[in-house]
This record gives structure tokens, C-alpha cells and sequence, in this order.
């Protein structure tokens, strides 16, 4: 009867030990799937500032009866080092970006892929509407490796293509599916760009531009820019 009470005795200790590891298993599991799921909604929200802007000058022409600015324009490069930066002048303060903008599968962008784990750019022309004293600079050509989508140690051939054949990719839903690209399109976010304030162009890992206006900071105030 000892005997017999020591075996049951054993067997649910073993059924409460396998009960309990399981649970831990289901919990670890469960811990472990928390952790990519936000990893991948993370790299999905995540966003890249790729140029930022400046009011350098800004005066009333009164031959002209408008605002004359001056910005300056410095783009930031994939490891996110500046280039060199341009200057433009504009005879108003409402200003466009145009750029190509070729959006990737999101298991690209979950999956963290070098080259297609964010949306790719092409900063085309800076411009301002303005009927037929519309004023137009050029930033880029279009057959070129945009400077700041270049990443360092990988082979520029993919890139290349992105680029000489991205009408190709906008038009063409087969070309698209095989090459991972879930869209591709002109984009010319804008804002009014006034002094006192920093511009900040970003593109979202799973989407477009957009252009963030905030303060200078309190040391710069006052100073001749």
C-alpha cells in the first residue's frame, strides 16, 4: 500500500512538474512573441530624418510687394552624416520638395532588410508655385544613386536599378511584386517655411515624407545665421 501511494504519489508530482513547465514554456513563448511583435511594429512606426531646413534670410521686396527667403538645405545621408549643404532664395515663403519615393513590402521593413527595410527617397527639385513666376532649382537627376540613400558596403547595382527603372516599378504591378516594392510615386511635401524655426524632412520606414517644423533652439536665438 506504501509502495502503491509512493507511485501516485510520484506521478502526480510529475504531472504537476510537466503542468507547471509548461506554463513557464507557454509564458517564455508568449514573453518572446511580445518582444518581435514590437520589434516589428516599431521598425513599421519608425521613421528617418533624411534633410533638415533653415530660414537663413528673410525681407519684405517691395518692388515685388513679397517675402524674399533664403534657405538653407542640408541633407543627411543613410549613416546620417551631413552633406553638403545648398542654398536656395525664393520670392515667397511657401515651399515644395519634390522626390521619388518607393515604398517596400512591410516583411521588408519588419524584417529590418538592408535595403529595403525603409522606404527609399529621391530628393528631384525645390520649388515654389507661383503661376508663371514659378521658380523651380534641381536637387538631383533622376538616373543617379540618390547621395542620401547610398549605404556604405553594399553594391550599388539594386540601387542603380531602383531608380533607372522606377516608372517601371509605378506602373508595372508585376515588377513591383518582384522586386518587393508595394508602391512607387512623386511626392512634394511643403510647408511655410518662416525664421525662427528648424524644418525637419523625414521619411517613414513604411510610408512617405513628411516635414517637421520646430523651435531653434534657445542658443541660437538672436544670433546672424
Amino acid at each position: 500500500m506504501k509502495h502503491l501511494k509512493r507511485i501516485i504519489t510520484i506521478l502526480f508530482a510529475l504531472v504537476f512538474l510537466f503542468v507547471v513547465g509548461k506554463g513557464v514554456f507557454w509564458i517564455a513563448k508568449r514573453i518572446e512573441e511580445r518582444h518581435v511583435l514590437k520589434k516589428v511594429i516599431g521598425r513599421l512606426s519608425a521613421d528617418s530624418r533624411i534633410a533638415e531646413v533653415l530660414v537663413t534670410k528673410s525681407i519684405f521686396n517691395e518692388q515685388t510687394k513679397s517675402v524674399e527667403t533664403t534657405i538653407k538645405f542640408l541633407e543627411y545621408d543613410a549613416e546620417n552624416k551631413p552633406l553638403q549643404p545648398r542654398y536656395f532664395t525664393f520670392h515667397g515663403n511657401i515651399i515644395q520638395f519634390q522626390s521619388l519615393v518607393i515604398r517596400f513590402e512591410d516583411k521588408l521593413v519588419e524584417a529590418g532588410d538592408k535595403l529595403r527595410g525603409k522606404s527609399a527617397y529621391l530628393f528631384l527639385k525645390v520649388f515654389m508655385l507661383d503661376g508663371a513666376n514659378t521658380q523651380v532649382y534641381n536637387l538631383a537627376e533622376t538616373s543617379g544613386v540618390p547621395e542620401g540613400y547610398k549605404v556604405s558596403g553594399v553594391k550599388n547595382e539594386f540601387e542603380q536599378k531602383l531608380w533607372e527603372e522606377f516608372w517601371k516599378y509605378a506602373l508595372d504591378p508585376k515588377a513591383r511584386e518582384h522586386s518587393g516594392i508595394k508602391n512607387a510615386q512623386i511626392e512634394a511635401p511643403g510647408s511655410m517655411f518662416l525664421p525662427g524655426s528648424i524644418y525637419t524632412i523625414r521619411i517613414e520606414h513604411d510610408g512617405g515624407m513628411r516635414i517637421d517644423a520646430s523651435p531653434l533652439p534657445e542658443v541660437l536665438k538672436g544670433e546672424q545665421l
